[in-house]
């Protein structure tokens, strides 16, 4: 019998199936997959055979003399395509709960001795080099199958709650962060940066300004896309080109924010740890030891809010009580680094928390002005052994508040458009921020943002 999901076929109804579900199995079946592994004694193999359907093999056994050619089976290389065709023997094994036992069999693809992924622990750094062949091991195919149901996790979670999905524009006359590291897009016919659109353009750096215009008709929607930043960093959280989560939520103010967060990111863990169950355990055992105890941690616990003043202060506290930071030199204004940042989530609180209220200098120019005149009403959501996963604010509604701030900052021109959202028929309003490659790391406990993106963009050069 041909599945399109043969593994997935089998697994589902041997592990999570019920007793009469097992009934269904049929008992021949044909497999259309990749070989992961191949050896024989001499006269009985073993293969284990990926068909791309879930993150665990098919065993294939085959005994010499049952009317196929042992021979060439037995020589059939790593990575080569396959198509097996055999008996489903089920097996008392937990670890091992099924064979196929070998009827016939067709080579589909060869593959030359060269092939660079072999039955040995490779570094990330050498798979980073073969970026196009990384999928097919298991550190990878279990990364890149968790990003693709992170991202129905996303959907789900927000379409089910009733917003309204928007594309934002990938090319873009506007900053929205007022870093002005962005990338300039040219037209092709003489490499100008003004002519194609009649202005400078660059590829956007968030598609949250855009999606404000769309909470301002459908109350709560979201945006989720590629955004870009021409930062010339090399560290492990960096990256040139990345995936954002932007929602916004009209009639809301900052509590209701914080409030969504902490549902959409334990609606994500909850989602993955059902969906990924076999990469998950694999990323407990192989990458992070304390994964799947820390996610679990942070499902049980009710995420804390605490003022970004008092957390100045008690990392003043720390470095008097003689803790030893990388950069000890405390005050109120500055913007925390991660090892200030994992200070609060792993020692103080112990669990998630929000720190809300930053100086309005080291935020955005959008965020509303507290009534002190020296904060904002932003938030960012910090989880234990990782720091910010998200970041947030009530948005400035005031017109007059927000125009000052602007042309305070000169950053108007262009913007009116952005500043009539508050003028015809404005009313408050929040949103966040998650970047979805810094959340797959949190959730698979990866460390370099270039090992969850299939293709990275960094600074430097580009392969692919």
């Amino acid at each position: 019998m041909a599945q399109p999901e043969v593994i997935r076929y089998i697994y589902e109804i041997l592990v999570n199936g019920e007793e009469q579900d097992k009934q269904e199995l049929v008992t021949e079946i044909e497999l259309n997959g990749w070989v992961r592994t191949n050896r024989n004694n001499g006269s009985i193999g073993f293969m284990e055979v990926n068909d791309g359907t879930y993150f665990k093999n098919a065993q294939i056994v085959y005994d010499k003399g049952k009317g196929f050619d042992f021979d060439t089976f037995s020589k059939i290389n790593t990575g080569a395509a396959v198509q097996v065709v055999g008996d489903l023997v089920l097996t008392p094994s937990n670890k091992q709960p099924f064979e196929i036992h070998l009827k016939s069999f067709t080579v589909l693809g060869e593959v030359t001795e060269d092939y660079p992924l072999q039955k040995k622990r490779h570094s990330f750094e050498f798979l980073r080099d073969i970026a196009h062949l990384r999928p097919r091991s298991n550190t990878f195919g279990a990364i890149f199958r968790l990003r693709s149901v992170l991202s129905m996790a996303i959907h789900t979670f927000f379409q089910s709650q009733g917003f309204v999905y928007v594309h934002t524009p990938i090319i873009t006359g506007n900053d929205a962060e007022g870093a002005g590291e962005t990338f300039k897009v040219a037209s092709g016919k003489n490499n100008s940066f003004t002519e194609f659109f009649g202005k400078p353009v660059s590829l956007t750096v968030s598609g949250q300004l855009h999606v404000e215009a769309f909470a301002m008709a459908y109350r709560d929607v979201y945006t989720f896309g590629p955004t870009f930043r021409a930062e010339i960093s090399n560290t492990v959280r960096h990256a040139s080109e990345f995936w954002m989560i932007e929602p916004e939520i009209a009639f809301a103010d900052l509590d209701d924010d914080m409030n969504l967060i902490e549902e959409c990111i334990k609606y994500c863990i909850s989602y993955v740890l059902d969906e990924c169950a076999a990469e998950m355990e694999f990323f407990n055992q192989f990458i992070d030891k304390n994964l799947l105890e820390r996610l679990h941690h942070v499902l049980s616990s009710d995420f804390k809010r605490m003022p970004y003043t008092e957390a100045i202060l008690l990392l003043q506290e720390a470095v008097k009580n003689g803790h030893k930071f990388d950069n000890p030199n405390i005050y109120w204004g500055m913007d925390l680094q991660s090892e200030h940042e994992r200070y609060i989530t792993d020692v103080v609180v112990q669990g998630p928390v929000f720190l809300i209220d930053y100086p309005s200098e080291i935020k955005a120019f959008y965020m509303r002005q507290n009534d002190d005149g020296k904060t904002v009403a932003a938030c960012d959501l910090l989880v234990p052994g990782v720091g910010e996963l998200v970041g947030g604010s009530q948005r400035e509604e005031r017109y007059d508040v927000l125009k000052a701030k602007m042309e305070e900052l000169g950053n108007l021109k262009d913007l009116e458009w952005y500043l009539d959202l508050r003028k015809y028929g404005g009313c408050k309003h929040a949103g966040f921020g998650i970047g979805f490659d810094r959340l797959i790391m949190y959730l698979t406990g990866m460390q370099n943002i270039r090992d969850v993106q299939p293709f990275p963009r960094t600074p430097g050069s580009i392969r692919y």
